[in-house]
């Protein structure tokens, strides 16, 4: 019998027991909680780029291919897209 009483705990033990289990599972929640988060997030390394955007005598190529325009259109087109030159933004 002298175990039970030489080992209490007394009342400020079992507090700290108690903060310390609670504290305890709230790491482990917490760790499995980000890495959850971080093993379902796409890798920054796996995305592919974004394929440029199409010129406008790739456009106009598309239209000429789809039959939208004849090819009268399409060569009149094209010169003016190439006689203007590439184009610059406005300066704001």
């Amino acid at each position: 019998m002298m175990f039970w009483y030489g080992h209490n705990a007394g009342g400020w033990g079992w507090i700290a027991m108690s903060i310390g289990m609670i504290l305890f599972w709230a790491l482990i929640v917490t760790a499995l909680v980000l890495l959850f988060r971080t093993l379902s997030r796409p890798h920054e390394h796996a995305r592919t780029p974004a394929p440029p955007a199409p010129t406008p005598e790739q456009i106009l190529a598309e239209r000429f291919a789809r039959s939208e325009i004849d090819e009268e259109e399409y060569q009149r087109r094209l010169a003016v897209l190439r006689s203007s030159g590439p184009r610059t933004p406005p300066v704001a």
